[in-house]
């Protein structure tokens, strides 16, 4: 919706407009036409006949600059046929440019002075007249390079969010049934835990549907969300099983992507403690300051292997962890990963982006 009543708004009109290709050329050339003309009206001539110069000298350069743009360069150049483009631009500068000087003698056909000086200065054209067309190269190279960054960027963006709908997707759907089956249960039994558990699903679901679709969300939220985890895995696994978060400094207005670490914590009690160990541990540690988070999570390990289970996970991979962190994060992170025969620790430093 944000971005909806961007493109409503009167700046966002303009500038859509002034990005259409037809828009900013005719620009372009309007604006070389009065330039030339201010620079030739000091020539002591007048204005009707400095404006009908230059815009023979704009229909020639037009000529030759569309001629590059929309054949030499498609077919040539970004074939990288570079030599026979460079032949063919200079063939085209030498066909064009006397041209427009026959063009221009002609019209100074009461002026012997002028065709005088069109002649002495022919050199001068065919260099003006290859610049030009050579500026137009490099203004095409560095649009289409603006282009490429632009969809890349829009591209990552896109891959960002469906990573993020993945994740949202595919969290907590074994955590979800045990809860529920273990809220089922507390509510036969009519303990007073079952409305605390109720209201913690209820804040968990809210801030994944509702809370976690922008970019950046509140640490403090975040941390909220992993409290509310734990407290429900706790009811699940039972007394057997250590679990301790602690959280150093102070969380204020810091801002983080949504569900950042939720992977980790997942992980930690699908594939460590839901491997048959009788007795277990899930430790995590938070540190915080202005500008960084430092994320430590460590669990047990079975003694023995697991059965290979063939379904798929419920989290996601370390691949994908490792790309949505260079996608939202890059440069900006440091992921230090220890596999022991007993433990499994994530050790996670972000700089944050206030």
């Amino acid at each position: 919706m944000d971005t909806l009543i961007r493109k409503d708004k009167p700046t966002g009109r303009m500038f859509s407009f002034l990005t259409r290709r037809v828009v900013y050329h005719s620009l372009f050339w309007l604006v070389l036409l009065i330039l030339m003309a201010i620079f030739e009206e000091g020539a002591g001539q007048g204005l009707f006949f400095t404006l009908t110069n230059e815009l023979i000298n704009l229909f020639f350069y037009g000529l030759i600059v569309y001629f590059n743009l929309f054949y030499l360069i498609p077919n040539y150049l970004t074939k990288k046929r570079f030599l026979t483009y460079c032949g063919l631009l200079i063939a085209a500068t030498l066909i064009i440019t006397p041209l427009k000087v026959l063009a221009l003698y002609l019209k100074f056909s009461s002026h012997p002075d002028a065709q005088a000086n069109l002649l002495s200065n022919m050199n001068w054209y065919f260099l003006v007249t290859f610049l030009i067309a050579g500026s137009s190269t490099i203004f095409k190279i560095i649009t289409d390079w603006a282009r490429h960054l632009r969809e890349k960027q829009e591209l990552q963006t896109q891959t960002m969010q469906s990573e993020l709908r993945f994740l949202k997707s595919q969290i907590n759907p074994h955590f979800l049934f045990n809860t529920l089956n273990n809220l089922y249960a507390l509510t036969l039994k009519k303990s007073d835990q079952a409305p605390e558990i109720v209201l913690k699903l209820s804040e968990m679901m809210r801030y994944m549907l509702y809370e976690c679709n922008e970019k950046r969300v509140p640490l403090s939220k975040e941390v909220n969300y992993i409290r509310n985890y734990l407290d429900l895995e706790r009811l699940r696994q039972g007394k057997n099983v250590e679990i301790t978060f602690e959280v150093e400094g102070e969380v204020r207005e810091q801002k983080i992507a949504p569900l950042m670490f939720i992977p980790f914590l997942e992980n930690s009690f699908k594939h460590g403690l839901s491997n048959h160990i009788t007795k277990g541990f899930v430790n995590m540690k938070l540190q915080v300051d202005q500008n960084q988070v430092h994320f430590f999570i460590e669990n047990s390990k079975a003694d023995t292997p697991p059965r290979q289970d063939s379904r798929p996970s419920g989290g996601i991979g370390l691949v994908n962890i490792h790309r949505r962190l260079n996608l939202l994060y890059p440069n900006q992170y440091q992921l230090d990963i220890e596999d022991s025969p007993r433990s499994y620790a994530v050790d996670l430093h972000i700089n944050l982006d206030n």
